[in-house]
Parts: C-alpha cells; structure tokens; sequence
C-alpha cells in the first residue's frame, strides 16, 4: 500500500472498528447475510467490496446486493405507513364481491417476481450497473404513488378503470409515464388489474449539438486545456464514439488493442473500432497514469477508469458530473456523434461497430436522411478493367 495515511485514517473512524470487531470475534458470520445485518451501510457496503476484492467472500453482484438490502427496507416502511388504512384491510373486496390483494401484496409481489427477478437474470449475464439499480427503485416508487394515488380515490387496484389511467398519463411527466408502464403491463398480465389500453408516451430525443460545436470540443480535448487525462479519454468515448456513462465505465484494459500496424483500436462491439490520431496517443498516456491504483482498494485494477472502491470503476454519475463541469454536454454531444458516424457508414456496419441495436441505429439514420438505400453490397475495392480496343 503507497499510501498508508489513507488505510489509518479509515481505521480511526468511530464506525469502523466495531464492524471489524464484530467480523473479527464470530460475532456476525462473514457472510453476504451476515454482513447485511450490521451497520452503518455505506462503510459495511465498503467492507463488503475488499473482502470480495481479496476473495475472502465471494464475488456478487455489488448493486444487486444494495438493492435487495434496500427492498427490504422499503417495503417494510410502505407497510408500516400504511398498515392502518381501511384499504389495505386483506378481507377488502372489489364492488363485485370479490376479494383483491392489497397495495402492500401487489407491490411485493412486483417487487419479488418482476423487478428483482429481472435484476437477478441480468446479473447472472454481467454487471447490472448503477443506473439499472437506481431505474429499479424508481419503478417502485412511481408504482407506489400511482397506487396511492387510487388510494385517495378509494379505490383498489382491481377496481381501476381506462379513466384513472388516462388521468395519470394526462398528468406525469414523461419519465414517470414510461416507467410505470412496465408496472401496469405486468399488472394487466397476473391479472391484479382490468384489460385496458395503455396511453402511448413520446418525447422528442434531446437536440444534438451542432457540428461546429464538436469540433470545438474535440479540439479542446485534443489540447488537453482544464482537462486531466481521464476526462479526455472519457470525452472521447463521448464525442466520437457515442458512448453512454454506463458502457464506458466497464471498460477495462483488455479493450484497448494494439493492432500489428501500431495503430490503437477500443472494442466497443465487432470489430473493434480505430482511434485517430491525436486521440491515440491521449489513451496511451491514460493506460500509463490510471488513477486510484495507489491504495489498497484496486493496487492490480484492469478498469480502463478505476474508482475508490475496491474492485469498482469509477462512478457513473461522478463521470457526468465531471462532463457537466466542462461544458460537454453528454446526450446532445452523443446524439450528434451517432449521427456524424451514420452519414460515414450504413447503420449495420456502425451498430456492429459501436455496440448499438441495429433497429436504433436504422431509426437515426433515417431521422439524419442517411438510409443507405442506394448503397450495393459486394466488394467495392475492385476497379473495372479497361475495355481494349480491336
């Protein structure tokens, strides 16, 4: 460990050592479960991450863990706030006479069946990452006002009609439209609630910046000006390769490759895609000067964008922050980065490329006026021969 001084002063904490001591003396398991038991949470979530670092606990999903601590928590709390009202009495019966589970069943078993059930089969596939954990939770919450939303109207679940949902989509924002429609969906389907149509929610996709813009801010980071080699490599990935936060921070080592010309590529999908000059040689510096590889948390990282925490990247939100500081905006400066590729290359050849759907990238190209329509498959590096005269 370099830097000692950082490992004594996070010992000298007042919460730490009673955790440590617990583990130490048998008197909580060193377990996943058992550590779930202790608190406070942020420090246990960062014992948590060098015990499976080591390999003294084994490797799980770091966010699937914090949300499935955090379920329990939450729902008990939507319980206990709600455990007296009339509606949520289980002998409750629909205007028919028959009996419907209550707003505290339905969203456990939303909860139980649907939400973490997917979370649990994307973790079993990768990483599920910061965002989707947060869009989880979010999905809950939004299912939570909706329900208690038809609370105040005295009314269950069962007993919503085609108005109550018109009303709600009249009313939200487009965010919270889109995300309790996976609800209502799974609601229709186990039969917790009526057939009826759902409203369809559309936003604009936000406005690329202009093309002179990005220029400009390529240039900036090819300078180098307020930016430390991080937050250019990131730009990068931003800027010229439409990246989104969350792919960009499971980026390791391994994905930047050297081909046997010298040239530096990034898998971002198949195949890999080439780095121009001078961006290649400001990855080249970020592999020799990766931050946060000096203490005990990620001393033998392979993230291209190491973090704090042992065995993490850095944190999404930590990147967009650092973005927003800048002055790079990070949709718009995609959006228009995604465009520039599509007038370069049919979409196929840029989804495959960069990672993205096909059918998305087909939808853009459309938006830009880049259909590609007249573009003939076949070889294209052939020259016709000259037709000798007799």
């Amino acid at each position: 460990m370099p830097r000692p001084r950082t490992g004594i002063l996070w010992l000298s904490k007042p919460h730490v050592p009673p955790i440590l001591a617990a583990l130490a003396r048998g008197q909580v398991p060193l377990t996943h479960d058992g550590l779930s038991t202790l608190t406070p949470l942020r420090s246990v979530v960062h014992i948590r991450d060098l015990l499976m670092a080591s390999g003294v606990l084994p490797a799980r999903d770091r966010h699937l863990l914090l949300f499935e601590q955090w379920l329990d928590t939450w729902l008990a709390d939507f319980q206990n706030d709600r455990g007296s009202d009339a509606l949520h009495d289980p002998t409750a019966t629909t205007g028919a006479g028959e009996s419907s589970s209550t707003p505290n069943q339905v969203l456990r078993q939303y909860a139980t069946w649907h939400i973490l059930r997917g979370l649990r089969k994307a973790a079993d596939r990768g990483p599920i990452g910061h965002y989707r954990d947060q869009r989880a939770r979010h999905q809950l919450r939004v299912a939570a006002q909706f329900l208690e939303r038809l609370h105040a109207r005295g009314l269950q679940l069962i007993q919503c009609s085609q108005s109550d949902v018109d009303a709600w989509f009249a009313a939200a924002t487009f965010s919270s439209k889109e995300t309790l429609r996976p609800f209502l969906v799974w609601a229709i389907r186990t039969h917790h609630m009526r057939r009826m149509r759902l409203p369809l929610a559309r936003q604009m996709p936000p406005r690329p910046i202009s093309l002179r813009d990005r220029v400009e801010l390529l240039r900036r980071v090819a300078s180098g000006l307020d930016m430390d080699l991080t937050e250019r490599v990131i730009a990068t990935l931003v800027l010229l390769y439409a990246q989104p936060l969350s792919r960009i921070v499971r980026l390791t080592v391994d994905d930047v490759l050297t081909d046997p010309e010298g040239r530096v590529l990034i898998r971002l999908g198949d195949p890999p895609a080439p780095i121009p000059s001078p961006f290649d040689d400001i990855v080249r510096s970020h592999l020799r000067a990766r931050h946060n590889l000096h203490t005990a948390t990620n001393p033998n990282s392979t993230w291209l964008f190491p973090g704090r925490r042992a065995g993490q990247p850095i944190h999404p939100t930590s990147i967009r922050l650092r973005l927003t500081t800048l002055g790079i905006p990070n949709m718009p400066g995609r959006s228009r980065a995604l465009r520039e590729m599509l007038l370069q290359a049919p979409p196929a050849v840029v989804a495959s490329m960069l990672g993205f759907h096909a059918g998305k990238a087909e939808t853009i190209a459309a938006e830009t006026g880049a259909t590609w329509k007249r573009y003939a498959a076949g070889t294209h590096d052939r020259t016709r021969r000259p037709r000798l005269g007799s």
